[in-house]
């Protein structure tokens, strides 16, 4: 695995070993002034939105729709307390919405293992409801937008699911880069960049015998975090063992970046299509956090990230994965 990397001016610059992506990062940004670091209270915006939230109990049957019978014969599909239902206003072929609790609001260390293990679930079912009755619908996503600043438009905490007939552009890119990767040098690029990673011993976090938690090495966000499922290509395999072995990693993250003062996050998964293992590619998904919910805040993604591409980041991957790791 080549972890390339060079220093000018202070500032490493990182080259991501499978796409060729740079990061640009300086951890004496963290401590730049910001005149929009005044905190709003935060439970007065909690509390404003609960008043005329469609997600609640007591409004969501009313005012989300249903799915057709040939998708989920109840119209919605439901496991403990999370419930699945369409899109409104979607951006994807097949669009749903899986809201994860009753509560209105939790915060990052009140998930529990049980309320996204039914929630996986759930979302799983659909994605495989919707291949079934559609088999160019393929490929599967699931996203997670926790509190405004990551773009989640609504409070009470939801994940989003699409399945799509042709991959997202950068998943496309990762299962082309992978199989490049395997055809020139005969190895499985995830297996490898796991094996290196706990040799090196400074960015692996933790996890399991078929889930490795690896601070990237060349981030494309804040605090990022990549989770890679061992033997595994697409979402539509993952089984309950896999599910359980997640959502642990995933409750021991939130409540790390809970410590590290995290108040937003984005998760999202990078699968290859339904029932679709490829030797060459491993399910990954990455977790990233965003600035804390304020009135005004200084953003974390700026014009090098949304137009050049290119990512600026104020915290080395080693000390997310060292101030992470004491949670496993």
């Amino acid at each position: 695995m080549n972890l390339q990397k060079f220093i000018r001016n202070h500032v490493e610059y990182r080259i991501d070993p499978l796409t060729s992506g740079q990061s640009r990062i300086n951890p004496k940004r963290a401590k730049r002034a910001k005149q929009t670091e005044n905190n709003v209270e935060q439970r007065g915006i909690i509390s404003r939105s609960k008043t005329q939230c469609i997600f609640c109990p007591n409004q969501i049957e009313k005012q989300t729709t249903e799915f057709p019978t040939d998708i989920c014969q109840t119209g919605r599909i439901k496991e403990g307390e999370t419930t699945i239902f369409p899109n409104l206003y979607p951006f994807a072929e097949n669009h749903a919405v899986g809201v994860i609790t009753t509560e209105h609001f939790l915060d990052l260390d009140q998930f529990t293992e049980e309320l996204l293990k039914d929630n996986l679930v759930a979302s799983r079912d659909y994605i495989l409801s919707i291949n079934a009755n559609n088999h160019k619908a393929r490929f599967p996503t699931y996203i997670w937008n926790y509190m405004p600043p990551s773009a989640g438009s609504i409070i009470h905490p939801h994940v989003q699911i699409m399945v799509d007939t042709e991959p997202i552009p950068e998943i496309k890119k990762f299962l082309q880069k992978s199989k490049k990767y395997f055809q020139n040098n005969k190895k499985n690029y995830w297996q490898v960049l796991v094996e290196d990673e706990k040799k090196l011993g400074q960015r692996y976090i933790g996890g399991s015998d078929m889930l490795a938690l690896i601070a990237s090495f060349a981030p494309r966000g804040f605090n990022e975090v990549q989770f890679i499922f061992q033997g595994i290509s697409s979402l539509s395999e993952l089984t309950l063992k896999l599910i359980d072995d997640f959502v642990s990693c995933l409750v021991k993250l939130l409540n790390g970046y809970k410590e590290l003062g995290v108040g937003a996050f984005n998760l999202v998964t990078y699968s290859s299509a339904v029932n679709q293992n490829h030797e060459y590619y491993w399910l990954n998904m990455k977790l990233i956090s965003r600035p804390f919910p304020k009135g005004v805040y200084t953003n974390d993604t700026g014009p090098m990230e949304r137009l050049y591409d290119v990512w600026v980041i104020d915290t080395l991957p080693e000390m997310v994965a060292e101030k992470l790791r004491i949670h496993f």
